[in-house]
């Protein structure tokens, strides 16, 4: 059986991540409240960013930016799209 969470990110009962997923007290947050739809759609986002804005996940500069972004996309509204970003069709 999986096991549920009341995923802060949408605001609904769902299927928890399987194991913590990112270190720290932020990972221990994450797998405690936020499902795996959830961190599907983070995981997309993570990757429109660093496409976006051709990030280099080893550069700490560009962790630390997004670690901050990762937060924002799950426990808050404060996530926004790169500027001039346009969806693909």
């Amino acid at each position: 059986m999986s096991r549920m969470v009341k995923c802060l990110k949408l605001d609904k009962e769902a299927e928890g991540l399987d194991r913590p997923t990112y270190p720290g007290d932020l990972g221990k947050r994450i797998y405690l409240n936020i499902s795996k739809e959830a961190w599907t759609m983070w995981v997309s986002h993570q990757t429109m960013l660093i496409n976006e804005y051709r990030l280099t996940p080893v550069d700490p500069k560009a962790r630390t930016f997004l670690e901050e972004e990762m937060e924002k996309f799950l426990f808050s509204d404060d996530a926004a799209m790169p500027g001039g970003y346009v969806p693909p069709e």
